[in-house]
């Protein structure tokens, strides 16, 4: 089993900036692919960020240039830098995991999601 918990969300204004972070747990973190989702009410869920084991990271191309995914391997923790933030950015954000397969992580695992509203 893996345990996701994420924080960090906030309300925060046109053009700011937040960081949101993943205490992941019960398995070996550091042999993890983990990612970032996103869900507005009403919309699919929509793959934001995802950063292999061995950091090689891709992004939404609604959020490249804005969004930085990275991971700390000695906390268990992954993280999602925000700049630049737009009203469309408002969404749950969850954090997620699951094995590689071929070129793409297999969501398994969801965190609770933190809320991210982007509001003047």
């Amino acid at each position: 089993q893996v345990q996701l918990v994420e924080s960090g969300g906030a309300l925060v204004q046109p053009g700011g900036s937040l960081r949101l972070s993943c205490a992941a747990s019960g398995r070996a973190f550091s042999l993890q692919a983990m990612a970032w989702h996103r869900q507005t009410p009403g919309k699919q869920r929509e793959l934001v960020a995802t950063i292999t084991n061995g950091d090689i990271t891709n992004y939404a191309d609604s959020v490249k240039g804005r969004f930085t995914i990275s991971r700390d391997n000695a906390k268990n923790t992954v993280y999602l830098q925000m700049n630049s933030l737009k009203f469309e950015d408002t969404a749950v954000y969850y954090c997620t995991t699951g094995p590689w397969v071929g070129t793409r992580l297999v969501t398994v695992y969801w965190g609770q999601g933190t809320q991210v509203t982007v509001s003047s």
